[in-house]
């Protein structure tokens, strides 16, 4: 059972904020909540507006919508019929898409379109709700009209990357609607309603907490470093009984760990795909901080968040509680102040100080600095912007909203209440003006051309090249360079073969299966690195594979180049492809740039028994045998990594080396 008669919040009785509120003045409080309601809409509408101008899908985002449509047509969520690779970073976006394409029956472009804006936009105001109930709860006891008024959430909207993932296809909108969410449930768990005579949520709220905590590493892996902090604070939330830790241990833990066991049982690996061919285990931090530098810089971004982070100083040092007298309910401990006592009462005073609206701000900080150091640990992304938008977010929580208390009228003078409303009002407005000019600056001067850090306007980059300003359908793409040519290439050779492509943009190189031929053909494999496009106008029997490994087990499980562009450090060789598809590995079918020696040893190299089992995890039937092996070996599996070099990797396995051709 929860007790919550004597629960203390920043030291102060809970039901205290109650009776204050209670006595507020009616007009007062009519007026803070018409400018909250006021500014709440008008976030939300920017934050549609602003993602509707810029909407589109990026070639990452259809890659999703390759794995939707297998699922679609009981194949499966794989990319590639008959091989069970996860290639979507996010579970949980894939399944939610797939459940509105199912439900809706409309084009799957146009459902994560709408998926995209309705998430986004529901972020922005989560984010400011949950604010609201800090500075409502923190401010009950002052003067005056309290005016929460839109901040952080306006800085988030103003910079151009958040609004270009906004939509992309990409489960960015989710992210931050789920960090949102947990940001809000974790307020009112932290805070009665300081308007209502209600006590702290109960043993129902917390339980809901846990659960919405627990999906984070199905949202996208790295969130797990939120949920486990969450869950803790959770966890340790006083007067809860044994029987209670457990229902939340069991209801944050169920779908997660579930998914975990078959995830690793089914596709042969404890995380998705994408992390290994983009080792997210390893360290790029010189890349790293330049791409900090990349989002910063141009935007200015370090100045609203001075602003901000003063206007928040502000407001905890003028609202700082005293201890109660003696008598009173004893208040939460600070962390200096805990000699002389027993550890039992340290413990309960540090149990209670988890559950206080400064903890709760200091868990959103904290998540913020850690998912924006793992970011620039693994040396950020190519995309500019795209992996620091939810540590973004998460930092400007505790500022979505900025608290503006207006001195009442009899007492407006050269007084410190009158100068600290003006000092607020100084703040906000700087970060309005800033917001203006943010929200329309160019922040890579390169525009849509690959600069030498390897970071790339994604959104112009793509535009640009297809000549569409809103590249949203699967065809959008088509006028991409080489795509109408690979569908060409498809329909002028219905025997199959491999499509290489070449430096010509109207040209493929087919490598052709070996005869004789089976009735309807032997089936076409396409090997390129933007996977989406090339998937999403091609049939589901046409096999689309990539250098780097994305959707490729045999290209994710090579050494990772150290000087390679950031998210394209994996480069399998073509000669691998044609081994692996077995396609006639001899000229003049063979293409004149590939070497029918390095074709014969790929061949070879294919057959270490490591690499065998490997590939066996993923394109094996699955049998309930293969299944515990998978579970069992999914760790070595993920570590497991091959040459490039077909000749070197014969030399790794011990395998004897085929006569040369040449």
């Amino acid at each position: 059972m929860l007790s919550t008669s004597s629960d203390v919040v920043d030291g102060v009785d809970d039901t205290a904020g109650a009776e204050i509120g209670a006595h507020d003045a009616p007009p007062d409080r009519r007026l803070g909540r018409v400018v909250f309601a006021v500014g709440v809409a008008l976030s939300a509408l920017l934050m549609f507006l602003g993602a509707w101008e810029r909407r589109w899908i990026a070639d990452d985002g259809l890659i999703v919508l390759r794995t939707v449509r297998n699922l679609l047509a009981g194949n499966g969520p794989v990319f590639n019929i008959g091989e069970r690779v996860e290639a979507n970073t996010s579970t949980l976006w894939t399944y939610l898409v797939y459940a509105a394409g199912r439900l809706t029956g409309i084009r799957l472009e146009y459902v994560v379109l709408g998926i995209a804006l309705v998430l986004s936009t529901t972020a922005v105001v989560l984010a400011m709700f949950g604010a609201a109930r800090l500075y409502r709860w923190r401010l009950r006891d002052a003067g005056g009209a309290l005016l929460l008024l839109p901040a952080g959430v306006l800085v988030y909207i103003a910079v151009p990357p958040a609004r270009d993932f906004a939509t992309s296809g990409l489960e960015t909108c989710l992210v931050i609607c789920w960090i949102g969410l947990l940001w809000l449930l974790m307020m009112r768990w932290a805070t009665p309603d300081p308007e209502r005579a209600r006590p702290l949520p109960g043993t129902a709220q917390i339980l809901g907490t846990a659960f919405v905590a627990g999906l984070g590493p199905l949202v996208r892996p790295e969130l797990a470093l939120l949920a486990v902090l969450a869950l803790l604070m959770l966890f340790l939330t006083p007067d809860l009984t044994w029987r209670v830790r457990a229902a939340m241990v069991a209801v944050a833990g169920g779908v997660p760990v579930g998914y975990q066991i078959w995830r690793m049982g089914y596709y042969g690996l404890p995380y998705p795909n994408t992390a290994v061919s983009k080792d997210a285990g390893g360290a790029k931090w010189s890349q790293g901080f330049e791409y900090l530098g990349n989002l910063v810089s141009p935007y200015l971004l370090w100045l609203p968040f001075l602003f901000l982070a003063v206007a928040a100083a502000a407001v905890l040092m003028t609202t700082r509680r005293r201890e109660r007298p003696a008598g009173g309910p004893v208040p939460a401990a600070r962390p200096w102040e805990v000699r002389g006592l027993d550890a039992r009462t340290v413990v309960a005073r540090a149990q209670r100080a988890l559950r206080t609206p400064t903890a709760v701000v200091g868990f959103a900080l904290v998540s913020g600095l850690a998912l924006a150091l793992y970011s620039m640990r693994v040396g950020g992304d190519f995309m500019h912007g795209r992996v620091l938008l939810p540590p973004m977010f998460c930092l400007l929580l505790p500022v979505a909203v900025l608290p503006l208390r207006l001195p009442e009228r009899s007492r407006i003078g050269n007084d410190a209440p009158t100068r600290f409303a003006a000092g607020m009002a100084f703040l906000w407005l700087g970060t309005i003006v800033w917001s203006f000019f943010a929200s329309n600056t160019t922040g890579m001067v390169e525009g849509a051309v690959v600069g030498r850090s390897g970071i790339v306007d994604e959104r112009a980059f793509y535009a640009l090249n297809t000549g569409h300003l809103h590249p949203i359908r699967a065809e959008d793409y088509l006028d991409y360079p080489r795509m109408r040519a690979m569908v060409g290439a498809i329909a002028d050779n219905p025997n199959g073969g491999l499509l290489l492509p070449t430096p010509s943009f109207d040209t493929w190189d087919v490598v052709p299966p070996p005869e004789p031929i089976p009735p309807g053909g032997a089936g076409h494999t396409v090997f390129f690195l933007n996977l989406g496009m090339t998937s999403m106008n091609t049939s589901l029997q046409t096999r689309v594979v990539d250098q780097m490994g994305l959707a490729y087990p045999l290209a994710s499980h090579t050494e990772r180049l150290e000087d390679g562009r950031i998210g394209h450090d994996k480069i399998l060789y073509p000669d691998w492809v044609v081994a692996d598809t077995g396609m006639v590995d001899v000229h003049p079918w063979l293409p004149a740039y590939l070497d029918e020696d390095w074709v014969a040893m790929a061949q070879v190299a294919l057959t270490c028994p490591q690499t065998q089992e490997l590939l066996a995890s993923s394109r094996a039937d699955l049998t309930w045998g293969l299944f515990k092996r998978n579970l069992r070996n999914a760790l070595d599996y993920a570590d497991y990594r091959i040459e490039r070099v077909p000749k070197y990797e014969i030399q790794r396995c011990d395998l004897e080396m085929p006569p040369p051709r040449n």
